[in-house]
């Protein structure tokens, strides 16, 4: 900002040549440039039926046609990368695919409504002669003969009530209702307290530990709803999925619990060519001939990922579509979940499928606690 304009409460003495002029509160600004729009007003001139300078109009129509055109080609290579470049290599998956998408994408969509917006604006005001229409607004606050009725209306209503006269009616009304007004206040209660440990472990650690005391190798799987032992032999069709439990899980979890315990351990069992089977480092003796077992409690928000497509080997949560990979530790493929699903380990003993500890991670969505 130019000190040209500086406001003081008065001149002190006369100016020297070249001192900055001051401005006296209270007096016209002696700036020269008052005006922000231009002094050779290009608009169209207002009124239907006026005359348009042909010469530059002309210009105006070939500068508005130009931006269409770039418009235009802007939103063919919107169209151009999303159907023929973006999903090259697999797909828009990954930061940086993601990053290049949101700048392509984004970068030419923006310009194709800024050119067009552009070429618009100059069509209106070098192009068009219409005459100004002025909207009538009235006023919105409510007069003074509406306002005494509504008084009158109001303390007519609280006599009628007897609110007024009646005190002791007025004080056991406030009574009642100040517990409601607290009512959201109770609610915080369901805050906490928190599950510390709770969601670390599913009754498949218990059944085992309890297995390995008897002198087992683990627990065996049975068969959710007929509870009948897993053979390796009933379960050896590729493609097949099936769910199973920790066996004897009703008798040694309290009636209750039963519920609550059996939708934490719940589990997917699958059977992929073993071929096609990329164990985990570490994990390479989880899994039975290619027989594989995960958490069937989906990692973003806990639906079970009930779904198996035998052709490509996905697991699919159908609430929000997270796919995940069974050939691959379950990794995430698609959709919005963060984690794969947890992994339980397997082995054999006398022919059945044994589970031999716990899942070795928190199993469902992220809480808190999970650290």
């Amino acid at each position: 900002m130019s000190d040209d304009n500086k406001e003081t409460a008065g001149s002190q003495g006369p100016r020297g040549e070249g001192e900055p002029r001051e401005r006296v509160i209270g007096t016209p600004s002696p700036a020269r440039d008052k005006a922000l729009l231009a002094e050779d007003d290009i608009s169209a001139p207002a009124g239907s039926g006026e005359q348009l300078d042909e010469q530059s109009a002309r210009r105006a129509e070939r500068t508005v046609a130009l931006l269409f055109l770039l418009a235009f080609a802007a939103s063919v290579a919107f169209i151009a990368y999303y159907i023929g470049w973006s999903g090259r290599n697999g797909g828009m998956h990954g930061i940086l695919r993601a990053q290049e998408s949101n700048f392509w994408l984004g970068g030419t969509m923006a310009a194709a409504f800024l050119l067009l917006a552009a070429g618009v604006t100059i069509w209106v005001r070098r192009l068009m002669t219409s005459k100004p229409i002025t909207q009538e607004r009235h006023e919105l606050t409510t007069d003074a003969e509406t306002r005494a009725a509504f008084t009158q209306d109001f303390l007519e209503g609280a006599a009628d009530s007897g609110l007024t006269k009646r005190p002791l009616l007025r004080r056991t009304l406030l009574l009642a209702a100040a517990p409601l007004g607290l009512a959201p206040l109770v609610l915080l209660r369901d805050l906490g307290p928190l599950p510390e440990k709770r969601l670390r472990h599913t009754h498949w650690g218990e059944a085992v530990e309890k297995a390995k005391a008897e002198g087992k190798k683990g627990v065996r799987l049975v068969v959710d709803g007929t509870h009948k032992p897993l053979r390796v032999s009933d379960f050896a069709t590729p493609g097949s999925m099936i769910t199973v439990l920790p066996e004897g899980m009703e008798e040694d979890v309290p009636e209750h619990d039963v519920l609550t315990e059996t939708a934490k351990a719940v589990t997917i069992l699958i059977n992929v060519p073993e071929s096609q089977f990329k164990p985990a480092e570490g994990r390479e003796n989880w899994h039975v001939n290619g027989i594989v077992a995960y958490s069937k409690v989906c990692t973003h928000v806990g639906c079970p990922a009930a779904l198996y497509e035998q052709t490509t080997h996905h697991i699919l949560c159908p609430c929000h579509q997270s796919t995940f990979d069974a050939t691959d530790a379950a990794k995430v493929i698609f959709g919005p979940a963060a984690r794969p699903l947890p992994q339980l380990p397997l082995s054999v003993e006398d022919g059945y499928l044994v589970a031999t500890s716990d899942f070795p991670e928190p199993i469902g969505p992220s809480f808190w606690e999970r650290g």
